[in-house]
């Protein structure tokens, strides 16, 4: 911690700018897309790996959560990352740890209704890692669509100060949402779990043609899943900010489709932006 809070101090007095990338490590094209980016904003970038365990319930992949630490080292090298912090759990949640940030809106439903305590792990960690670093930005890929507008919330309403940037969804070529958890996937699951993004894509399709019920572009969505034996946990259509459900979008209104669906054991998500 002391070495992390120096190290930024004298970025800090250089009059130098930092740009702060939270993962789990496990890096993927997705997440170097934003360490990328964080070079382009910021003088410095620094990311933290960090399989953060107060955001998995009692019957997650904790334990299994995939790593690996020189493949992540020699990534962050290629993306132009300065500084890895890679803590023990004991160093984030120290004997008589006691405090906890609960975001109560933007948490509820959908992921946040799935994985009780979820957002709340999220939020503490990552209201942690911006009190720690205090960066002037900090990037959060849009795949975690849910997770991005907690921290945009927590850091405006507790005034952290940080510019909170969003980046698009990385795909594979051919249009699966890159994920670490996608190494669970066997060849055939790999397959079928293409079906979250092609019913994506089909309802997004509908709404340029002029569908903006919900129904329908719900089930565009859920046809797909079916099709590929995928079990929905959640298909929604909500409004982009504040994550409540639409019966309806128009062109110009900001709304997210979000899907949630077991491919075998494997839980993927994924979103599609609608309208604004």
């Amino acid at each position: 911690m002391a070495e992390v809070k120096a190290w930024g101090a004298a970025l800090r007095r250089d009059g130098r700018t930092l740009a702060l990338v939270p993962t789990m490590g496990y890096l993927h094209e997705g997440h170097l897309s934003l360490m990328r980016e964080g070079r382009r904003r910021a003088d410095g970038v620094a990311t933290s790996i960090f399989v953060n365990p107060t955001q998995f319930g009692p019957k997650e992949d904790l334990s299994r959560y995939p790593r690996d630490w020189e493949g992540d080292l020699a990534r962050c090298a290629s993306a132009g990352v300065d500084a890895v912090f890679a803590p023990e759990p004991s160093v984030m949640y120290p004997p008589g740890y006691e405090t906890y940030v609960e975001v109560t809106e933007v948490s509820q439903g959908l992921c946040g209704a799935r994985r009780p305590g979820h957002f709340r792990g999220v939020a503490t960690i990552v209201t942690q890692l911006l009190c720690l670093f205090r960066p002037e930005v900090a990037l959060f890929g849009e795949k975690d669509y849910q997770q991005l507008q907690v921290i945009r919330a927590l850091n405006r309403d507790l005034h952290l100060g940080v510019d909170i940037v969003g980046m698009p969804t990385v795909r594979e070529p051919d249009g699966l949402a890159m994920s670490s958890r996608n190494a669970y996937l066997s060849p055939d699951e790999r397959k079928r779990a293409l079906a979250i993004s092609r019913g994506l894509g089909k309802a997004q399709a509908l709404f340029r043609a002029g569908t903006g019920e919900a129904p329908a572009l719900l089930e565009a969505i859920r046809e797909e899943l079916r099709a590929a034996d995928l079990r929905e946990d959640y298909v929604e259509l909500v409004d982009a900010e504040r994550l409540t459900p639409l019966a309806s979008v128009r062109p110009g209104q900001p709304a997210r489709l979000l899907v949630a669906a077991f491919c075998g054991a494997t839980r993927l998500i994924d979103n599609q932006p609608l309208g604004g």
